[in-house]
């Protein structure tokens, strides 16, 4: 990477979810207290599964697009520009995805560990112990994070 990070101009990252693209642009400008990721998702995409985490609270900023939010209030279209807090615990529950066109969003989190973090759509619970040291358990026991995660964003784009 080349100077800072820029959510206009992120420097896509490997390993993403079919139909996302993301970059850590916190820890590429040097945070290490609070997380801050920029995903670009395509048509009808979710950055993750509607889940609750139970250590860190997040923040949603919209850049571009006019993506979809449920939280435990029910569903809404969300405009660029807007900002939306998500608290630790049941009532910050959240799952952000793309309306009919792609969307841009920056997720920015506290960095508190050890985490949990539930996908009430699929069942599947995440823990870590440090970014991106952790343990995911599905219904049938503990399994690799990625494959549970992939899982998971497919089971609950089939319920949305």
């Amino acid at each position: 990477m080349t100077g800072d990070p820029n959510v206009f101009e992120p420097e896509w990252q490997d390993g993403t979810p079919p139909g996302v693209r993301g970059q850590m642009v916190g820890a590429a400008a040097g945070a290490t207290e609070l997380g801050a990721t920029v995903y670009e998702l395509e048509p009808g995409v979710a950055v993750s599964p509607y889940h609750v985490h139970h250590g860190n609270e997040e923040l949603l900023i919209v850049l571009s697009g006019r993506p979809r939010l449920r939280t435990p209030d029910g569903e809404r279209e969300l405009v660029p520009g807007a900002v939306v807090a998500f608290p630790r615990g049941p009532d910050g529950a959240h799952r952000v995805a793309a309306g009919s066109e792609p969307a841009r969003v920056l997720l920015v989190s506290t960095m508190h560990f050890p985490e949990i973090a539930e996908h009430l759509s699929t069942g599947a619970t995440l823990t870590m112990s440090s970014p991106g040291v952790g343990k995911a358990f599905g219904a049938d026991g503990e399994r690799p994070f990625a494959d549970l995660y992939r899982e998971a964003i497919e089971r609950d784009a089939s319920t949305s």
